[in-house]
């Protein structure tokens, strides 16, 4: 391929678990930067604002997942066919997956900031929303879907970075934007006192900077990932392929974001103080995720470079080594959840509360226990796509919000929030069995022989 002074790095040679960790690690580090977006906001809102604004953060996190989910699913399935092509070593038709992928995510980000507007009071309402945070709650949330091609470029960029094998820019980059973020949430709600929308402006900044790093980089070191029109001829089998693999990965987050965002309703019912532990414990729950969701995100793209290299074997063997880390990770996230805690809820509510602190524990204790069959499902999901397997992956995450809405009109009125702590462990086992039998039929069609 004619691009070797460019930063790139082919994931179809050497050994398996050492590429995996190499390429893994970086993403997880910019995820867990990624995430302090979030952990920034509770913190300080929760220590300067109190409990009510940082209630009013918390459910609008359901929605921003919901944003986030599918931007970041969506751009990943792009890179997913930047990456085949890359493996294949396919210059032409790498470039004219960059030129649509432009092309097609500057149109969903004109349409999810479009229907995000015009959907967001109405979505709140239907949410139950307590009436002393909601106009804080839209308030934060008209900011961040009003800016959310940032959102879309970031993502957009960095898959593509992802896909030729590049992590560490990514990294870079999330490094100075989440940084940025910290020190103008503390300028925008402790000096200029705007309250939670400080921290929406603060959100945005940053990811505008992180793009702009980004863009800059690309051109000076990957050239062939700026758009070129040259590029951007008619092709109906690339654009075809490219909609169907980015729709069915953006819709797999959507549709799992979509399924927390209606359990957040049922959350939300349960009072206030519940919304704050909730709040907290998915803050910390999230950051416990990223070394799974980064397994995850790293499975498709070595997925994606082995098989448009035509080495299954090597793309199942990976699938093995993706589960062991993540289980191996599990492990340790129950060791630390256990002793850690309760600091931790303490330290990012800023709250006394029993109520806010044992429910918190209940939530994230629950949930910890069982990332072990999550590991495995979320793994597979993402090879399965890698591969070009896209309808059992996203029927699974249909499955998944199909759960979340029986949980929410049966679990909670039941069992109160203990219902909602116990949803998405019962959740993840059933969504992996179902990937499991597409995996294994996979392995089963593989041209090449199990060793």
């Amino acid at each position: 391929m004619n691009i070797a002074n460019a930063k790139t790095k082919s994931l179809t040679e050497g050994s398996i678990l050492k590429c995996l960790i190499l390429f893994a690690l970086p993403i997880l580090i910019g995820n867990i930067f990624q995430q302090l977006y979030n952990v920034a906001d509770t913190a300080i809102i929760g220590n300067i604002l109190g409990d009510k604004s940082l209630a009013a953060v918390g459910a609008a996190a359901p929605v921003c997942n919901l944003l986030i989910g599918f931007a970041g699913g969506l751009t990943n399935g792009f890179a997913v066919i930047i990456a085949r092509y890359f493996g294949a070593d396919n210059e032409h038709m790498m470039r004219k997956a960059v030129a649509l992928t432009y092309l097609l995510s500057a149109a969903i980000a004109v349409i999810l900031t479009a229907a995000g507007l015009i959907g967001l009071h109405p979505l709140m309402s239907a949410l139950n929303t307590p009436a002393d945070i909601i106009a804080d709650t839209e308030g934060y949330m008209a900011i961040i879907i009003g800016c959310s091609v940032f959102t879309i470029g970031y993502n957009m960029l960095a898959g593509m970075m992802r896909a030729i094998g590049n992590s560490r820019a990514p990294l870079y980059f999330l490094t100075v934007s989440s940084a940025a973020n910290i020190g103008l949430d503390l300028l925008f709600i402790k000096v200029f006192d705007m309250g939670v929308r400080g921290a929406a402006i603060a959100t945005v900044i940053s990811q505008a900077l992180s793009v702009a790093l980004c863009f800059i980089y690309a051109k000076k070191k990957c050239g062939f990932l700026i758009f070129d029109k040259g590029y951007l001829k008619r092709d109906r089998a690339l654009t075809a392929d490219l909609a169907a693999t980015g729709l069915s990965m953006g819709l797999m987050y959507a549709i799992v974001s979509v399924g927390s965002v209606i359990l957040q309703g049922a959350v939300n019912s349960l009072g206030t103080d519940i919304v704050t532990a909730h709040t907290a414990a998915r803050r910390i729950d999230d950051i416990f995720m990223q070394p799974i969701a980064t397994v995850s995100m790293s499975s498709a793209t070595f997925s994606g470079q082995n098989f448009g290299a035509g080495k299954i074997d090597r793309v199942r063997k990976g699938v093995k080594c993706g589960i062991g880390i993540a289980v191996c990770w599990s492990v340790f996230t129950v060791i630390i959840t256990l002793i850690f805690g309760k600091p931790l809820i303490q330290a990012i509510t800023g709250t006394a509360n029993d109520c806010v602190i044992s429910s918190a524990m209940s939530y994230i204790t629950l949930n910890t226990a069982c990332f072990f069959i999550l590991s495995v499902l979320v793994v597979l999901r993402s090879s399965l796509q890698g591969v070009g397997r896209k309808i059992v992956p996203v029927s699974a995450s249909g499955i998944e919000m199909l759960l979340k809405i029986v949980a929410s009109s049966l679990l909670a009125p039941a069992l109160g929030y203990f219902g909602i702590c116990i949803t998405e462990p019962i959740i993840w086992l059933v969504c992996a069995a179902v990937v499991a039998v597409d995996y294994f039929i996979f392995v089963r069609k593989s041209a090449v022989p199990a060793k």
